[in-house]
């Protein structure tokens, strides 16, 4: 292992981990993360999985809150942007994106 790469690992608290992101994107009802989710899509990074948009009727959490529970990082949340005047009811995209993230050691098996 190189020293970039052990400054790497030690950094994420896992020395030696060979680490890859899988993301979590949760589009919730209001911009409250205990609120329902609405919508989501998954990316997998380790390529252990292959989810496609649709291959699910339920969400895999009820809430952003139970992500965070499960070990989900959040990174990002959705501006909160006022809509413009006489667009208050127009339908557009889902407003209240959250991304989430967790770090996985592809060599750990499970």
């Amino acid at each position: 292992m190189t020293a970039t790469t052990q400054e790497a690992a030690g950094a994420t608290g896992a020395t030696g981990a060979n680490l890859r992101q899988q993301v979590l994107v949760l589009y919730l009802a209001s911009s409250a993360l205990d609120a329902s989710v609405v919508g989501w899509s998954t990316y997998d990074g380790t390529g252990r999985t292959h989810p496609t948009m649709g291959d699910s009727d339920e969400p895999p959490y009820a809430t952003g809150v139970d992500a965070l529970k499960d070990g989900w990082r959040l990174f990002q949340a959705a501006q909160l942007l006022p809509p413009a005047t006489g667009q208050e009811y127009d339908v557009s995209f889902l407003k209240h994106e959250f991304f989430f993230e967790k770090l996985v050691d592809i060599d750990a098996t499970d």
